[in-house]
């Protein structure tokens, strides 16, 4: 882990389909915090954290890491970095278990076991994933979080299908992990625990 593990972004510009979604937006988050992107529906929410990922690159703008700018030393904020889009990006032929070993091919058959019991899907173990809930996919995809050591979490809308004891277990593992000097950016409608050391940053045009 970087010793000064810190994520900045200074004047972000992110213009989509001719419409600008920011202009000159700055943020920071250190390790051991959530940044809670806040903004309305087609704000930006969810380009911005593609933006992070080095899915989409801004217009204008710069994202440092560690000290270094990521434009240029890129892989070091990769080797730290687990991104989870919107959707649950499982593929439906696989089982659950077959999902988790291709997107952590590292990973024991019982760590593997041990993460889908976490998110309460152990007895779904060889079940195709398209046999499942929506709920469920997104299980097998946020599982990934019980098994990946990557210090920086950018998740978008990580709590959606989960019913009440899914978002519970969800928000223990973010706090272990801020506990042990992650850091995490993500966007929710989800009213977040107040234990949690929550900054709210909030994306304007």
């Amino acid at each position: 882990m970087h010793p000064n593990l810190e994520l900045s972004i200074s004047g972000l510009f992110i213009e989509r389909a001719d419409r600008v979604l920011c202009d000159n937006f700055s943020c920071q988050v250190s390790a051991g915090e959530i940044a809670r992107i806040m903004g309305e529906n087609g704000a930006g929410k969810s380009t911005l954290l593609k933006i992070i990922a080095g899915v989409l690159q801004p217009l204008e703008g710069k994202i440092m890491f560690a000290g270094e700018d990521i434009s240029y030393h890129r892989d070091i904020l990769q080797k730290e970095l687990l991104y989870l889009g919107h959707h649950a990006g499982i593929k439906a032929v696989f089982s659950a278990a077959e999902n988790l070993s291709w997107y952590c091919p590292t990973k024991s058959k019982d760590a593997i076991e041990e993460a889908l019991t976490e998110v309460g899907l152990g007895g779904y173990l060889d079940t195709p994933a398209h046999q499942l809930s929506a709920g469920q996919q997104r299980r097998i995809a946020l599982a990934r979080l019980w098994l990946t050591d990557k210090k920086v979490w950018l998740l978008d809308e990580p709590f959606t299908a989960l019913d009440v004891k899914g978002v519970a277990v969800l928000e223990q593992r973010l706090k272990q992990h801020l506990d042990k000097g992650g850091m995490i950016i993500l966007t929710t409608h989800q009213s977040l625990d107040d234990s949690l050391n929550i900054k709210e940053i909030k994306l304007t045009s």
